[in-house]
């Protein structure tokens, strides 16, 4: 086999890999308050990407939920959310871009396997090809913060509306003529 179908073997299976393991390694663990997850100042929110068009040309590039949906969960907010989804949402978006950072660097490979300009040609080209995922997960958690953060004020007030709701009926229960 050539460098370039050794170098090509070896991104599919770094692939096939990360796949797996970002399907099977515990979301919990992933925290969007926290490093590298967390918005960078530079970021402004997350407005820095709709100065670089993310909204137009993202949803042009493949996308494992739509390839593989019996492995992948959907990228689609559901109607009704409740803040547990769209925190499961949030986290796979952390997942997504470690594994495409992760891959990124592995990529670098290549420069290993085939050894000279072609090596780092296939290298560079590769971690590009991953930048663009990172980005639109980056792109996308800002605004399911800010969806998650207004879910779980309506949650507190159905919850403290109910509460209410229960005091009142013991105290009219109490003062009944």
């Amino acid at each position: 086999m050539n460098h370039i179908g050794r170098c090509f073997l070896y991104l599919a299976l770094i692939g096939i890999l990360f796949f797996i393991i970002g399907r099977i390694v515990p979301k919990d663990k992933f925290s969007y308050e926290k490093y590298p997850f967390r918005l960078l100042p530079i970021e402004n929110d997350g407005k820095i990407y709709n100065k670089i068009g993310v909204r137009k040309w993202k949803d042009g590039f493949p996308d494992m939920s739509r390839i593989l949906p019996a492995f992948m969960p959907s990228k689609r907010i559901p109607k009704g959310p409740s803040s547990e989804q769209i925190e499961r949402m949030i986290q796979e978006t952390c997942v997504a871009e470690l594994v495409h950072i992760i891959l990124s660097l592995l990529g670098f490979g290549c420069a290993l396997i085939w050894k000279g300009l072609g090596g780092w040609v296939v290298s560079v080209l590769y971690m590009l090809g991953n930048l663009p995922y990172i980005i639109i997960q980056r792109y996308n958690r800002p605004k399911l913060v800010n969806l998650l953060q207004r879910l779980r004020v309506k949650e507190d007030m159905v919850q403290l509306l109910g509460q209410c709701y229960e005091e009142e009926k013991k105290w009219s229960k109490t003062m009944s003529f």
